[in-house]
C-alpha cells in the first residue's frame, strides 16, 4: 500500500463522507444503520479503488457502491425478518402483552427529512433514487430486482404519502 493511495483515499472520504451518509440515512432510514452502512461502503471503496476508472466521477461510483451496499443490508434483514416465527397478535417477543404503538409523527409539519425516514421501506428506497439522486425507473428496477411498474407505483405511494405527512 502507498502512501499516496491512503492520503487520496482519505481526502476523497472527507469530501464525499457526509453525502454519502445522508444517502444511507435516506434508503434505510435509521441514523446508526446509516453510519454503519457509510463505513461499509468505503470499505468496499477502498477494497475495489483500483476498479475505478481514472477520470470517471467519484462521487457517482462512491455513491453507486454505497446504493449497492444499503439495498445487500435490506435484502438480508428482510430474509432474517421472514425467518423469525412471529409472536401472536398483542404480544412481545418474549410473551408479554405489547402496548399500543403510536404511530411516528414529525416534530415540524416540513421535516422532510423525517417525513421521508417515516415512509414505507420500499417506498422511501424508490423515493430516494428516483426523486433525491436521480435515477430512471429502469435503472431503480434494476438496482432493486423489482418491475418498472412496480417503481413506478412506490414512487407514486412515496409522494401521496409525503404530501399527507406534510400537510399536517
Amino acid at each position: 500500500m502507498q502512501r499516496g493511495d491512503v492520503d487520496a483515499f482519505e481526502a476523497l472520504y472527507r469530501k464525499h463522507v457526509g453525502r454519502v451518509y445522508a444517502l444511507c440515512r435516506r434508503l434505510c432510514g435509521d441514523p446508526a444503520r446509516a453510519e454503519e452502512l457509510t463505513q461499509d461502503a468505503f470499505a468496499r471503496a477502498w477494497q475495489h479503488r483500483h476498479s475505478s476508472r481514472p477520470g470517471a466521477a467519484y462521487t457517482g461510483w462512491i455513491c453507486r457502491i454505497a446504493i449497492n451496499v444499503a439495498l445487500t443490508d435490506a435484502r438480508s434483514r428482510n430474509r432474517r425478518e421472514r425467518k423469525e416465527v412471529p409472536a401472536r397478535e398483542g404480544e412481545g417477543p418474549i410473551g408479554e402483552v405489547a402496548g399500543p404503538v403510536a404511530a411516528p409523527r414529525t416534530a415540524h409539519p416540513l421535516d422532510l427529512e423525517r417525513a421521508i425516514a417515516g415512509l414505507p421501506e420500499g417506498a422511501r428506497r424508490v423515493f430516494v433514487l428516483h426523486d433525491v439522486e436521480g435515477y430512471r425507473h429502469e435503472e431503480i428496477a434494476e438496482l432493486t430486482g423489482l418491475s418498472v411498474g412496480t417503481t413506478k407505483a412506490q414512487l407514486h405511494r412515496a409522494r401521496r404519502l409525503l404530501r399527507e405527512a406534510l400537510s399536517k
